[in-house]
């Protein structure tokens, strides 16, 4: 959404926390984290473990009588929301506004009149139904939903799946944006009526077409104060997630052309390149946040853990300018780290990359580990291990890590003692190789390379890690010096 001159982004966070990211661009093209609107996901004791594609589906982000809103679901419980003077915090404590189960992807909206409603869909997983969009009242503060929601679009015959609705108005339309088809096979379908509650006329406004851009879909209208339109919205990319694109948008008979109309039958597909949005200025280039040395007292934003963290997993000021992973015993019931929370991870950066990281794993304690991570439902990693006789350098490898599946160490050495560089190469395709290195000038290869696969609902995540493989009540620690992101190389 567009607030002045500032345009701010957020987005599904699923089990991770902190949650909620928000994002800040000056010209819709480069952008940064600024903070998490989401500290701890409730109920607090259900997200203290993984719960892998559950937690903050779909959510939205608005701006409405000097509050920043968000609006998200939860699929298990219900919809939440959390509200902010300033975007970048702090965000009140999420507040259930609607118990409900099955209830996704909620949007609000005020009209011109003072009345306040909220737009939804539904996960069939939860709630036994899909394909249809749903309307109810609410009060213009948002802290409650006032009536039952009433039935606006049946999506079954040509628009299955609709979801993520997002509702507007225009030229005394209302519009609803809504994806169907599917998230990595599906299109973007608009809906208008002169009433909120329809009937509502449908239209396909941007699919594929001839490009290599799947399922573009679930995102947002943007209108600058040039008079632009532009539209944000992401593709499924399997190991990288879900990649944001803008797309130009123009208006056409009141109906959006979103994309590049080559036959000029109102429905357009994505462009490669575009003439940046007019924002009255030009901007430098920024990105989200990647790399971190570790030299201030608070984790960077980039960083998530796979639950909600406790402060005991790890330290920037035991020791100053280094991170200190706590070696946290397993979870009774781990078989592998698809049920460990305290991994910290965060996306991958580009589609081919360098990450190295330097570790002093000297504080471990007999079967405690520590090392780096490329994470999802198969994965891979490269840590030091303490054994009873000193240290060692494993190579492991996990497959189908939801289905309860063993790890397997793939390759293996001893060290002289625990301070090594890890690396992480990621090359076309997701393939990945990992190499360690004594004097972080020569790094020598271990194990094969290993095709990193997406987590549930995410993309792969890359990161470090520290656990004990007992139950002990004394504990070790690996310190990380850095963690830095290079060009493939």
């Amino acid at each position: 959404m567009r607030v002045g001159n500032d345009f701010y982004l957020t987005a599904s966070s699923f089990n991770s926390t902190p949650g909620l990211p928000i994002l800040h661009s000056k010209d819709l093209i480069n952008w940064r984290i600024i903070g998490h609107a989401l500290q701890y996901q409730t109920p607090i004791n259900v997200f203290a473990k993984p719960q892998h594609g559950n937690g903050v589906w779909a959510p939205a982000i608005r701006y409405h009588d000097n509050y920043f809103y968000i609006f998200y679901p939860d699929p298990d419980y219900g919809i939440y929301m959390t509200k902010a003077r300033n975007p970048a915090g702090p965000w009140t404590a999420p507040l259930l506004i609607k118990s409900a189960k099955g209830w996704i992807d909620p949007c609000p909206f005020w009209d011109d009149d003072g009345n306040a409603y909220l737009v939804h869909a539904f996960a069939n997983s939860r709630a036994g139904i899909k394909s249809v969009v749903h309307i109810a009242k609410m009060t213009p503060d948002g802290t409650k939903v006032l009536d039952d929601d009433r039935l606006v679009f049946d999506g079954h015959e040509h628009h299955p799946t609709i979801e993520g609705p997002k509702l507007y108005k225009r030229n005394g339309y209302y519009y609803i944006f809504a994806p169907a088809g599917g998230v990595p096979t599906g299109w973007q379908t608009v809906l208008r009526s002169k009433n909120i509650y329809g009937p509502y006329e449908d239209k396909i406004v941007l699919d594929q077409g001839q490009t290599q851009v799947n399922g573009p879909h679930q995102g947002a209208w943007i209108e600058l104060k040039s008079g632009e339109s532009w539209f944000i919205h992401f593709q499924d990319r399997g190991a990288y997630g879900r990649i944001v694109h803008l797309q130009p948008m123009q208006w056409l008979n009141d109906w959006p052309v979103i994309g590049i109309d080559k036959d000029g039958d109102g429905k357009g597909e994505p462009v490669a390149v575009y003439k940046k949005p007019n924002v009255g200025g030009k901007y430098p280039v920024g990105v989200p946040q990647t790399s971190d040395e570790f030299a201030v007292h608070s984790l960077a934003p980039q960083w998530q853990w796979h639950a909600n963290s406790d402060r005991s997993w790890a330290s920037l000021v035991d020791r100053p300018g280094w991170l200190r992973l706590n070696s946290i015993p397993l979870p009774l019931e781990a078989v592998n780290l698809w049920s460990v929370p305290n991994l910290l991870l965060q996306k991958l950066p580009a589609p081919t990359f360098t990450l190295t990281t330097k570790v002093d794993a000297n504080g471990l304690l007999p079967n405690e580990e520590a090392g780096v991570v490329m994470m999802g439902m198969d994965y891979s990693y490269l840590a030091v291990v303490k054994t009873e006789s000193g240290f060692r350098l494993e190579r492991t490898i996990c497959q189908d890590a939801p289905k309860g599946n063993e790890e397997t160490e793939e390759s293996g050495l001893d060290l002289a003692d625990g301070a090594l560089y890890l690396r992480i190469v990621v090359g076309p395709d997701a393939i990945c190789r990992f190499s360690y290195s004594k004097d972080g000038r020569k790094f020598t290869e271990i194990g094969e390379p290993f095709k990193a696969r997406e987590g549930r609902w995410i993309g792969a995540k890359v990161g470090v890690f520290g656990v004990s493989l007992t139950q002990a009540k004394q504990r070790g620690h690996a310190d990380f010096d850095w963690f830095r992101f290079e060009p493939y190389r």
